[in-house]
């Protein structure tokens, strides 16, 4: 190749010009394999955010039920059978090795054990040890994979929350639910993808923050259903108004906004407000059928417990969470508790009276919406996950009381999941014999999420989404599937 001849002058010039653009040179580089691994990260998606999207991997489940205990379910009371912790009821733990963090300040002031006031037996083939709290979920245990020392990122009831139920500790972060809305779009465009039941009672910690869409495009956030009486207020037409009319005004609003929203594209929140309105138009036909519980046969509500009080809170979200499956919603989150208060799970004090109470709300609801969905061939296409933001010690600081409790551990979160691929009576993780931490490396809810994710038949490294200059995504930095519980 002929090269043009320069002198000493042209050559700084030229030196100088070489580096600008070879620093240029070097930025388009690592522009164009960005905007290239965006475009490999991200499927073609149709002009509807939420239009079906092909999965990355084939797998079963093609819905998701989020069952989400607010406050801190106590493992030790639960699913983690622990007699030598009954046995050093009273005294002191015995001096452990290589304790970090919050738990190695606990350890350090007075404390004493706490052995559960509850008998725990085997059941099923695979021999599970459950709680006497749970006589119903017991008898699906062999369905259930249950996944042990889970870390979350943080001890506190705010964050540990958002850990779980968004990957991230701090507020702004897309929930589980958006994601996977995100990636798969809805089957049903006549109901929301993602639905949020909340507890009758009120709101979870942090709110809406739970089920937001953060920095993925707002038609991704959850859809709030009440928890009792009419799930979505003023939903139906107005009495007077022809639907062909309703569609005129439709049409017309429709129009101004359009105008409205010339010049401001990527205005995420304006374009779901927008496609909301009909959304809710369409919803008018079928929202209606899918909400009326009334249908169900009598036998059928008995199962979720609606024919008792202390259940039928619970056995209703539950039993519109199936419902809303029929329906084609890809993701449903239910949330059993309100903040931090005694229809929490956060139980400080009296932890055996607190267990009793919340474990008897919501076994059989939760043991029925598995059964139900068995029975009717649902389970195998929908993954159900239990979760809670945290596990509890399994000793308190100070003297024994007459109705101890248990404090915040964020090392001993326990998880389950059914449905789809999961392997029935498998189990991922192990605590040491007081349910304090991990026996070994503790699993990180990043894993957690990705295993979500797999078993919905996403790749946590392709689902990404381009925010402030970095390609983001549910686990951050990445999370390991956990394939023990995949079958």
């Amino acid at each position: 190749m002929n090269r043009p001849a320069c002198n000493s002058r042209q050559g700084a010039g030229s030196r100088r010009a070489f580096l600008s653009q070879a620093y240029n040179g070097i930025g388009s580089l690592a522009l164009g394999a960005m905007m290239a691994e965006q475009l490999a990260a991200e499927k073609p998606r149709s002009s509807s955010p939420l239009a079906e999207q092909m999965p990355h991997k084939v797998r079963k489940a093609k819905h998701c039920i989020f069952l989400f205990m607010q406050g801190g379910v106590s493992q030790v009371d639960s699913f983690e059978y622990k007699p030598e912790l009954k046995k050093l009821h009273g005294k002191p733990l015995p001096r452990l090795p290589n304790v970090a963090g919050e738990l190695q300040g606990r350890l350090s002031f007075p404390h004493v054990c706490v052995g559960s006031s509850f008998d725990f037996k085997q059941h099923g083939e695979s021999g599970r040890y459950v709680s006497e709290l749970y006589p119903h979920l017991a008898g699906q245990v062999d369905d259930l994979a249950f996944i042990h020392g889970i870390k979350t990122d943080n001890q506190n009831h705010g964050p540990s929350t958002l850990s779980v139920t968004t990957g991230s500790q701090f507020p702004g972060h897309p929930s589980v639910g958006s994601w996977v809305s995100y990636g798969l779009g809805t089957e049903n465009q006549d109901m929301p993808a993602y639905a949020v039941i909340q507890d009758p009672r009120g709101a979870p910690v942090n709110g809406a923050a739970v089920w937001a869409n953060g920095y993925l495009p707002a038609a991704y956030q959850g859809t709030l259903l009440r928890g009792s009486g009419t799930p979505i207020l003023n939903l139906a037409r107005p009495s007077g108004l022809s639907r062909k009319q309703q569609r005129k005004e439709l049409d017309l609003l429709g129009w101004l906004n359009e105008q409205h929203r010339q010049g401001r594209a990527g205005d995420t929140e304006l374009e779901a407000r927008i496609s909301s309105y009909e959304l809710a138009f369409r919803m008018q036909t079928e929202a209606p059928e899918v909400v009326d519980i009334s249908q169900e046969t009598s036998e059928v509500q008995e199962l979720y417990g609606m024919n008792d009080p202390v259940t039928a809170g619970f056995g209703r979200q539950c039993l519109l969470a199936r419902r809303l499956v029929e329906s084609g919603v890809r993701y449903t989150l239910l949330v059993h508790g309100v903040q931090i208060g005694k229809h929490s799970w956060d139980d400080h004090g009296d932890v055996a009276g607190g267990m009793a109470r919340h474990s008897r709300e919501v076994d059989r609801p939760v043991a029925g919406l598995l059964a139900d969905l068995k029975r009717r061939g649902l389970l195998e296409e929908t993954l159900v996950v239990w979760a809670s933001e945290m596990g509890r010690t399994p000793f308190k600081n100070g003297g024994m009381t007459d109705k101890p409790g248990r404090d915040h551990n964020s090392y001993g979160l326990v998880m389950w999941m059914a449905g789809g691929n999961v392997k029935g009576g498998a189990t991922a993780g192990e605590t040491d014999e007081f349910g304090l931490r991990a026996t070994g490396d503790p699993i990180p809810i990043r894993d957690v999420h990705a295993t979500i994710l797999d078993l919905m038949g996403l790749e946590d490294e392709r689902l990404r989404y381009l925010h402030a200059g970095r390609l983001r995504r549910l686990t951050d930095t990445g999370g390991t599937v956990i394939d023990r519980i995949i079958s």
